[in-house]
């Protein structure tokens, strides 16, 4: 067996069923699972007609690399929602359908990586748990950057050491933030794309919340934005991760893309070739249908404004929990340990939360998940107002 396996850490659900053992809610109270970021929305139809109406085309072979037509949807939704120029992508060279950004995160490092060069992955702490195992997988070390409330939640480049610049090779970025909803800026992005040329390392930015934000207005920045902002047309280290699930909620679909410097794209389509893992015709052509529209796009924005704006005003008198930049969860500050609360939470009041712990690692000295839940709004409103009603009853008790 390959050794590296036994450096994986236990998944954070795994933890969570595991905190949860022995525990037996009131029989009185209905379940409300606030711990997973799955959609739960219903999925459009835009896609779906196209999904039900060629399932025929299960019968032949796709090509890894996707059909014309869903590349090009891609890449015209790429410089429609971040204002690129007309034909700055090149969709025979740029881009490369994915089954989902989970695997293609995954399957990145190890395309990327050499790992006889010493080499760190940089990731945000609290962070999404494939970064760790990718890294890990791919033979390289991880070194986590926190992410701190005194920082916005936003990453401090500027403090990390010039000896880890050197090492690093690979600098998963999250924006906006899992769990925290953090929006990167423009100027924060495009220092980290100077870097970025400067000791020659790949950005792999995760922007599959990007489309789940509260105004209309203002859309969260994007990485191969900042990089044309920067005068980096070709987007040389910088490659996007972007997904159906939440943006259109097709989580079952698997349904994404990734995007940005050719070299490092071409690379990652030869290492697929051999991966095997294209994606079916007919969610194909769903998939082109989902990026042509943006009006089922709106109006999921809005389902989660009204979530929001309705649990905040709850959880406002015995809490601070405040809205995000963007994406569907509360990242919850715990009167006390995380894992206590996350547990007699469920004890007393049958909500599940995730605790902010089994979401990162102890990094200079802290963890920065502790005493932090994480609340995923993706149940309907009525649950939603429901468990924000129980979880304010159950902090009151703790006062």
């Amino acid at each position: 067996m390959n050794p590296l396996l036994q450096k994986l850490q236990p998944y954070p659900f795994e933890k969570l069923a595991e905190l949860k053992t022995g525990c037996t809610p009131p029989a009185g109270l209905s379940p409300i699972a606030l711990s997973i970021g799955e959609p739960k929305h219903p999925s459009p139809e835009v896609a779906l007609a196209p999904l039900r109406d060629n399932l025929d085309l299960s019968n032949r072979y796709p090509l890894t690399k996707g059909s014309l037509e869903l590349r090009q949807a891609i890449a015209a939704w790429l410089q429609r929602r971040f204002m690129l120029d007309a034909d700055s992508i090149d969709t025979d060279q740029q881009v490369i359908p994915v089954n989902g950004t989970r695997e293609a995160l995954f399957a990145f490092a190890q395309c990327v990586i050499d790992k006889d060069a010493d080499a760190l992955v940089m990731a945000p702490n609290p962070f999404y748990q494939i970064y760790e195992g990718a890294t890990l997988l791919s033979g390289a070390q991880p070194y986590f950057y926190n992410t701190l409330k005194q920082n916005n939640y936003l990453p401090d480049f500027d403090a990390i050491d010039e000896g880890i610049w050197k090492r690093c090779q690979l600098v998963y970025i999250c924006t906006p933030g899992n769990p925290t909803g953090a929006v990167i800026p423009m100027q924060q992005l495009t220092k980290l794309i100077e870097k970025s040329l400067q000791y020659d390392f790949v950005i792999a930015s995760d922007e599959c919340y990007s489309e789940i934000y509260f105004d209309e207005n203002l859309p969260p920045t994007g990485l191969l934005q900042a990089a044309s902002y920067s005068g980096n047309q070709q987007f040389t280290n910088c490659v996007v991760f972007h997904s159906l699930s939440k943006r259109s909620n097709l989580p079952g679909m698997r349904s994404g893309f990734v995007a940005g410097d050719k070299n490092i794209i071409q690379s990652f389509l030869l290492y697929r070739t051999y991966h095997g893992c294209a994606m079916p015709p007919a969610h194909q052509l769903a998939s082109i249908a989902a990026w042509n529209d943006e009006e089922h796009v709106s109006n999921n924005r809005k389902l989660y404004r009204e979530k929001f704006d309705a649990v905040l005003e709850i959880l406002a008198p015995v809490s601070d929990a405040h809205k995000p930049d963007a994406g569907f969860y509360i990242w919850l500050n715990t009167p006390i340990a995380d894992t206590d609360f996350a547990q007699r939470l469920y004890t007393e009041q049958n909500v599940t939360v995730l605790p902010g712990s089994y979401l990162s690692r102890n990094a200079n000295g802290i963890n920065p998940g502790d005493h932090h839940v994480r609340m995923a709004l993706v149940a309907p409103l009525d649950e939603c107002i429901e468990a924000a009603n129980r979880i304010k009853h159950f902090i009151e008790s703790l006062n």
